[in-house]
């Protein structure tokens, strides 16, 4: 069927000029290699044909997710040499990054370019955030939300969404969680597979049961070919087929294409140190492949030597232009590690006189309710939130039912891509509320939290910061036993580039919620589940009057739930606390209310520090209490902060109280209560450090 079909010649010339121009920047990169080498860098050669077989099929309203050698697929969606060099010389007016990463790491949110999202080197780590957008756009389709940024008017072809992997990356468990997800809810996605043989030093015999066309059959709807991605005849007509099914029916394809690796690894890994194959390879090169369709197709040999002077031309003149652009200066390190939020006072009503005390989760409930109620654009997904059960917690309940499945659903037990999918979702202009069922199974969400979302507006110059929020149940209480009972702040509280709040009532959680939705920045909110119903005794005081629906709360803004005056007649105390941590200090100071301060901190980033030093210099005493084991914690380092501010004002040490440093939280309920604070225990270490 795809020999019948030809390719005008103006595609194949635009395909020579593309290759050449890729070709030729991978040669003049060698040739300068001292100059260019300062950054790593890899390059297309050998991947050209397909690459470019599959840029000039995409649309504007496209979205692309291109991995570390996709020059040459940036070459051919229309970006210049010159601009690609920018980055890998990591110059200031570089495109994508402003010279923050690597060379072939784009983001790009041009009018008449395809849309592309941050990309990591991370291998295959881009599958789920474009799996993402592909269930984004499914989601669009389902609502009625118009494709198209301003609304105005109807796209003429339904966008996809491409996602470029290396073959040694699907051998990974977070390809197999986008896969899944494509093939069990039909999304529109291509997912092309650049098949070179190798890893870095380890070739696929070594590392491989099978390639990626025959693991993609495992997966039920998940249709895959297999290609010769050398020759851009094959590749052009291959991808053209794929992407008008994809188009028009709305369904996942994979192509796999077996291609040569003609260059090094990276730069920094020299194929010469290890590769046995270079030989064959180079029989396989698919430039003279498309120089020679050219010829077949009634060019002259004399156009051809001109297209390939041109791109030597062009390509040497961009890289003399690279190297004398502007370097960033020292105060563009410190844009866009955020982007603004609108959100910057507390406004509404906190204690309506119409509304009843409710529970925290219902706090949380309501809050998610309204936002779905006022917003198309806001859906909520998870483990067990669907209408079925709606949430382990209950926190979701009802919500399915009002909303419909298509806003309200699990998801398969895959934590990487509840957290990775949400930058998808984000860039197609979504707001997703996720949830991880346990603080105890967030460790293989990490990974895309880390690396894909909180990096993306910061590397990608402010162009694509992630919408969504995390809701992650925590803590212990009732037996929960190790798996069900961790405190995880002080991990969560070192990755840099999201808001982490940590509510102790329901009026915070609610205000909270309200905030991270219309924050523009990822929101991971700690919600200790051991205060969702207070069932826990001593918390009373989670229980609030519901807020108002236009009540919200900003991030950053520490709330002095017991507040004391300057006394120089006995001695006082601040305590510095956060979500369980506040009712056990509530409950420790009933008797010396006078002489303790307690600072609830509900966000720890940002961190209120203002409210913090105030009270700590006038108490001139501070003890920070947390659930979590002290030793390397968030309070612990928190604990040397104030140190480091206060300590003209200090008079005492700054104490930490927290659990016991061991592994784990055991189930047996004397052995839990024996390793997490307590109000008595906090009393005692109040005692000890008013009488120190």
């Amino acid at each position: 069927m795809l020999a019948e079909k030809t390719i005008a010649k103006e595609v194949l010339q635009e395909a020579f000029m593309t290759l050449c121009k890729a070709k030729s920047m991978a040669e003049l990169y060698e040739e300068n290699f001292k100059v260019v080498s300062k950054y790593v860098h890899a390059t297309s050669r050998g991947h050209e044909a397909i690459q470019i077989a599959v840029a000039m099929q995409l649309l504007p309203q496209d979205f692309a997710f291109p991995y570390y050698r996709d020059d040459a697929m940036l070459l051919g969606i229309g970006m210049k040499p010159y601009d690609l060099m920018l980055q890998l010389l990591a110059k200031k007016d570089d495109p994508f990054s402003g010279g923050r990463t690597y060379y072939s790491h784009p983001s790009l949110r041009d009018a008449d370019k395809p849309k592309i999202p941050h990309q990591s080197s991370a291998t295959g780590m881009q599958a789920i955030p474009a799996t993402g957008v592909g269930l984004g756009l499914q989601y669009k389709e389902l609502v009625g939300i118009p494709h198209n940024d301003s609304g105005k008017s109807e796209i003429k072809e339904a966008p996809l969404v491409l996602c470029s992997l290396g073959d040694a990356s699907v051998t990974e468990g977070e390809i197999a969680e986008a896969f899944q997800m494509a093939a069990l809810k039909q999304l529109p996605i291509l997912y092309l597979v650049q098949d070179n043989g190798w890893d870095i030093s380890a070739n696929e015999a070594e590392t491989r049961a099978q390639n990626a066309f025959e693991y993609a059959r495992g997966f039920n709807g998940l249709d895959a070919i297999s290609i010769d991605g050398a020759n851009f005849t094959e590749s052009y007509l291959a991808i053209q087929e794929a992407i008008q099914t994809i188009r028009e029916e709305r369904r996942p394809i994979l192509v796999h294409a077996k291609v040569p690796l003609l260059n090094h690894h990276t730069s920094g890994v020299r194929m010469e140190w290890y590769r046995d194959d270079l030989d064959e390879a180079r029989s396989r090169d698919p430039y003279p492949v498309l120089r020679n369709q050219l010829l077949d197709n009634g060019f002259e040999e004399k156009e051809i030597q001109e297209i390939e002077n041109k791109a030597k031309d062009i390509v040497a003149r961009d890289l003399e232009e690279a190297m004398k652009a502007e370097d960033p200066t020292p105060e563009d390190l410190f844009t866009h590690d955020f982007a603004p939020t609108p959100v910057t006072q507390e406004l509404g009503e906190r204690a309506p006189s119409d509304k009843e005390e409710v529970v925290m989760v219902d706090c949380a409930l309501f809050a998610v309710e309204e936002l779905m109620r006022e917003h198309k654009e806001c859906l909520l997904y998870g483990q067990d939130v669907g209408g079925r059960l709606g949430g382990v917690f209950r926190e979701a309940a009802t919500l399915a039912q009002k909303f419909g499945d298509e806003r309200v659903f699990n998801t398969p037990i895959q934590e990487a891509f509840i957290v990775g999918s949400t930058v998808g979702m984000s860039a197609v202009g979504l707001k997703p509320i996720v949830e991880v069922q346990f603080a105890d199974y967030i460790w293989p969400g990490l990974n895309q939290l880390f690396t894909e979302v909180s990096r993306s507006c910061y590397l990608s110059n402010g162009k694509w910061p992630v919408s969504m929020i995390l809701r992650v149940p925590i803590g212990a209480y009732g037996s929960g036993g190790p798996y069900h009972s961790s405190s995880v702040e002080s991990v969560v509280t070192n990755i840099r580039g999201i808001k982490i709040a940590y509510p102790s009532n329901g009026a915070d959680l609610k205000g909270l919620m309200k905030a991270a939705y219309h924050d523009p920045n990822p929101v991971v909110i700690l919600e200790h589940k051991g205060l969702y119903w207070s069932k826990v005794k001593g918390t009373d005081a989670a229980r609030t009057i519901e807020p108002s629906e236009d009540y919200i709360l900003p991030f950053g803004k520490a709330n002095i739930v017991q507040r004391i005056w300057p006394q120089d007649d006995q001695e006082t105390l601040t305590v510095v606390t956060y979500g369980m941590g506040v009712h056990w200090a509530l409950n420790a100071t009933k008797d010396i209310k006078d002489v303790v301060e307690i600072i609830d901190l509900r966000t720890l980033y940002p961190l209120d520090e203002e409210t913090i030093m105030e009270s700590v210099k006038k108490t001139k005493k501070c003890l920070v209490v947390t659930e979590e084991p002290s030793n390397n914690s968030f309070a612990r380092a928190l604990a040397g902060k104030i140190q480091e501010e206060c300590f003209r004002s200090l008079d005492a040490p700054v104490m930490t109280i927290g659990s016991e440093n061991m592994p784990a939280i055991p189930l047996n309920s004397t052995l839990e209560q024996t390793m997490i604070p307590s109000t008595e225990k906090v009393k005692v270490k109040i005692d000890e450090l008013l009488r120190y």
